[in-house]
């Protein structure tokens, strides 16, 4: 049994786990053909004994880092000074996982005195909806506000949600303000790539006379984003084993949540429907005044809006 493991085993050479290349019912056939007749229950009692175990792959690496993920984190942390000091907002967003709406289970487990019975597979046809949370979360404040589409995720939808967030709060709250900084993730719907997402941009800061910068954050190092671990672990850790039954089941946990610290959620819906696929065209694209920083100019970038006719 251990020479022809030798033979089928790999291992970390720096630590001492090792795992084989086939399956029992393969070791069977290889020590058959060796004149040895075992059981698969024979075999993995034996690959225990030896020191090996059934175990499946753990997420781990988020890939080699980027060059200039030290620096852009330090412009981040400089521009979030700058802003806040001149009293601009900032704002952290992102998109939360997509949820199926209906008798569907819910990661987690929660108190209650009988377990709740939903459907034994999550089939997307079976539910009433499929909800696309959009969270915004001001660090400054400690303040979270949750638009739930129920098309798709796009970089319009990432927009809408930011723009129904300034005329709702932002310019109450900023009644001064003439800047804004978001803070995203460098992939999703507003990822630093796609096209439309600026062009949006342009048309939110034209609408609403504001210039926006924009910084993203590197790519794997999503965790960092205040939104994630400041607004979207609670919301998670407050639904967590409870079904989402309906659409106003959902809102209301997410309204529900808040922590010692003082976090306050709102949450509301935003429909519309919302088409993947679309293309800025170059014509488009140009009119776009888009400025990018000298720091990381993929990552980080300022869009002015074009001033008005003087009637």
């Amino acid at each position: 049994m251990q020479a022809l493991l030798q033979e089928e085993t790999a291992g970390d050479p720096m630590t001492r786990q090792r795992w084989v290349r086939f399956s029992l019912e393969g070791l069977q056939e290889r020590l058959a053909g060796r004149g040895h007749q075992l059981d698969t229950h024979t075999i993995r009692r034996l690959l225990r004994q030896l020191g090996y175990s059934l175990k499946a792959n753990r997420k781990r690496f988020t890939g080699p880092p980027h060059a200039d993920r030290d620096r852009q984190f330090r412009y981040i942390a400089r521009l979030r000074k700058r802003f806040l000091r001149a009293g601009w907002p900032v704002i952290s967003v992102d998109s939360k996982k997509k949820e199926l709406i209906g008798n569907f289970k819910n990661a987690g487990a929660a108190w209650c005195q009988d377990a709740e019975e939903v459907n034994a597979h999550d089939f997307p046809g079976d539910a009433s909806a499929r909800a696309v949370p959009y969270g915004i979360y001001l660090p400054q404040r400690d303040r979270g506000y949750v638009y739930v589409g129920v098309s798709r995720d796009t970089p319009a939808f990432a927009v809408d949600a930011i723009g129904q967030w300034w005329r709702s709060h932002g310019r109450a709250l900023y009644p001064t303000a003439k800047r804004l900084l978001i803070l995203a993730d460098a992939g999703g719907s507003n990822g630093c790539r796609p096209r439309l997402w600026k062009f949006r941009l342009q048309q939110l800061a034209d609408q609403e006379q504001l210039t926006i910068t924009v910084c993203h954050y590197p790519r794997g190092a999503s965790k960092w984003n205040p939104v994630e671990h400041r607004l979207f672990s609670f919301i998670s850790i407050n639904w967590a084993g409870k079904p989402l039954r309906t659409l106003g089941t959902m809102l209301g946990y997410i309204r529900d949540t808040e922590t010692e610290g003082g976090l306050r959620v709102e949450a509301m819906l935003l429909p519309g429907e919302y088409k993947t696929g679309v293309k800025v065209s170059k014509q488009e694209w140009k009119t776009i005044r888009l400025h990018r920083h000298k720091t990381c100019p993929s990552w980080n970038y300022t869009i002015s809006p074009h001033r008005r006719k003087q009637l």
